[in-house]
């Protein structure tokens, strides 16, 4: 039986403007953009317990693998939290959408097999602490799945989203921060990085801030480091 969301009195990201320009959005990328069959590459072969950091409006729920067992889905901002809390009822697997943030996310250490990350990580506080906390409830041997916005390899692109990240880029599109190199981020949290590739969104002579992205797999370590604990 699935769990309902649960209510909190205060979210820690509230983005209402936001939440509703990107539930719009979101939907025609999918239909139109072509990250439909992004999110399809990016969920194929997982299974078991997943929890997702970020949901959305739940656009990942309908190409979660039947090998998946249960997904935790977590979104801190109320009216995203909503809607994906429609799309896990239509969803073909388990879905519960819970209230959080990727910093301190609310459930048990060790406790899933895959992490996943879609176009959140541009978006967190703190960007270490949240992949630190993905790394918490991996399992050893857990994979963190990915589909990011990213630094450009580019000079030119890569200035021109650094210029935007401080400006009202972030302010106006929910704190997305497009200049972030979300790989070398990923690394350096400690975790074991496997195939990944780039490409832009849109993929056409149009070039925004946010077009350049990374899609691929990071493993957590199969070695439980225990020296943390002992200290």
């Amino acid at each position: 039986m699935r769990r309902r969301s649960t209510p909190v009195p205060r979210d820690a990201v509230h983005h209402p403007v936001f939440a509703r320009f990107y539930a719009r959005l979101s939907v025609t990328a999918d239909l139109k953009g072509g990250v439909a069959g992004r999110r399809e590459e990016l969920l194929a072969g997982l299974s078991g317990r997943v929890i997702e950091i970020g949901a959305g409006n739940g656009l990942n729920f309908a190409h979660y693998p039947g090998a998946v067992s249960e997904v935790v889905a977590i979104e801190p901002e109320r009216s995203l939290r909503q809607l994906a809390a429609g799309a896990a009822l239509r969803a073909e697997v388990p879905v519960d959408v819970v209230p959080g943030t990727a910093e301190a996310l609310p459930v048990k250490s060790e406790a899933f097999d895959a992490a996943v990350a879609s176009l959140v990580l541009c978006t967190v506080r703190d960007l270490p602490r949240a992949l630190a906390e993905i790394k918490r409830v991996l399992r050893p041997g857990g994979e963190l799945r990915f589909f990011e916005h990213t630094l450009a390899p580019g000079r030119a692109l890569a200035a021109a989203q650094r210029a935007a990240d401080r400006t009202l880029w972030p302010l106006l599109f929910g704190g997305c921060h497009t200049a972030r190199d979300t790989v070398a981020a990923i690394e350096d949290a400690g975790f074991e990085l496997g195939v990944y590739r780039r490409f832009r969104i849109p993929d056409s002579g149009v070039q925004l801030p946010s077009s350049p992205c990374v899609l691929g797999v990071a493993r957590r370590s199969g070695v439980v480091d225990r020296s943390a604990e002992a200290g």
